[in-house]
């Protein structure tokens, strides 16, 4: 599973011209589905996540995370984030969790993030949606965990 982390002032995501899910301060992350994927791996990327230290403390260090500044997520799946390109021009998303088993395990991320108490907004999986987003810094992480056991830091 693979999270595309952007520290932000302020993101939505519209769908056919209807906001459906917008933060102020916060994170926007993209989350992409592999076929190994499962309910665990979702639940320890969203607390890597929620925990990832990226935003700046009093003395200007990145040093807080999500929970401690207060700030909020926007969960967006993004099935491309496991587009293969090592061959021809046109990426294959064979990588990619269809969406039956994707859409369960984004909900889990995000579900988990909210248990850990951060206040969730989403996009709308499987639509055409429009993300728009200030990123700050710019700050951009991609994160990814896969069935290996958690470690110490992780839990």
């Amino acid at each position: 599973m693979r999270a595309l982390v952007q520290r932000v002032t302020q993101a939505q995501v519209t769908v056919a011209e209807e906001v459906v899910g917008t933060i102020g301060a916060g994170l926007c992350v993209l989350v992409g589905v592999t076929h190994t994927d499962d309910p665990d791996i979702a639940r320890r990327l969203a607390d890597r996540v929620a925990n990832l230290r990226v935003f700046d403390d009093e003395t200007g260090v990145m040093n807080r995370s999500l929970l401690d500044s207060g700030g909020a997520a926007l969960v967006v799946s993004q099935f491309t984030l496991y587009g293969d390109t090592s061959r021809g021009r046109r990426p294959s998303w064979s990588p990619a969790a269809p969406g039956p088993v994707a859409e369960p395990l984004v909900r889990a991320f995000a579900e988990q993030l909210a248990v850990d108490g951060v206040t969730v907004e989403t996009g709308r999986f499987g639509a055409e949606m429009q993300v728009a987003l200030v990123n700050e810094g710019p700050v951009t992480v991609m994160l990814e965990l896969d069935r290996e056991p958690a470690t110490s830091q992780e839990r």
